[in-house]
């Protein structure tokens, strides 16, 4: 591919990715499954790669999350909340396997593996053991304020014990998911309302 056909082709993964973002992440409306946008952002990421005189600001590789929606009061994280890479092939574990290498010569590492939840990236703040606020990841740098709603997460503690109760000040970063018997149970309950319209998701699922 020359520079040309290069620079066509950034431009319109560039124009897919962001449309699918905007459905994705302002309307709730997701119209390409996750794995097909993967595929469109690792493309971009490749083509980016080999011409990186040709990354641009406004370029979905750029950028971390989405963007606050008004219905919630922003929040500036402390800390910016950054995203996973992603790794699909043999061969891209151990690129990865690889890069730690050379920052870390001579190192041995030792890996867990575990299943990866889809939800909603949040940050939990405690002062003396207290839930004081949680929030979203939003982009990375500011998110929105979603403290009353986790406070209805049952298995969510409003407050700690033991020696993290004793900290002045503490942040917890995890993910928030519903269950798919939980889901089910309130699709289930849904309809016996009368309401057949099931919940969107309404969490992003797509890392940056």
């Amino acid at each position: 591919m020359d520079r040309a056909d290069a620079l066509q082709r950034i431009a319109e993964l560039r124009e897919q990715i962001h449309h699918h973002d905007y459905l994705y992440y302002v309307e709730a409306r997701p119209a390409v499954a996750d794995a097909e946008y993967d595929r469109l952002m690792a493309e971009l990421c490749t083509l980016e790669a080999d011409s990186p005189d040709l990354v641009t600001p406004d370029s979905p590789t750029q950028r971390i999350g989405g963007t606050p929606v008004e219905a919630f009061k922003p929040v500036e994280h402390r800390v910016a909340m950054l995203s996973l890479d992603n790794a699909t092939t043999p061969a891209q574990l151990r690129e990865f396997e690889a890069r730690m290498g050379r920052v870390l010569p001579g190192a041995r590492f030792q890996y867990v593996a575990e299943p990866k939840i889809d939800g909603l990236g949040v940050a939990l703040l405690y002062a003396r053991g207290r839930l004081v606020r949680g929030a979203t990841r939003g982009d990375g740098r500011v998110g929105e304020d979603i403290t009353q709603n986790l406070r209805t997460i049952r298995t969510l503690p409003v407050v700690l014990k033991g020696r993290l109760a004793e900290s002045p000040d503490l942040e917890v970063r995890g993910e928030v998911f519903m269950p798919r018997a939980a889901f089910e149970t309130l699709n289930r309950g849904l309809e016996d309302m009368g309401n057949r319209r099931s919940p969107t998701r309404g969490t992003p699922r797509r890392a940056r």
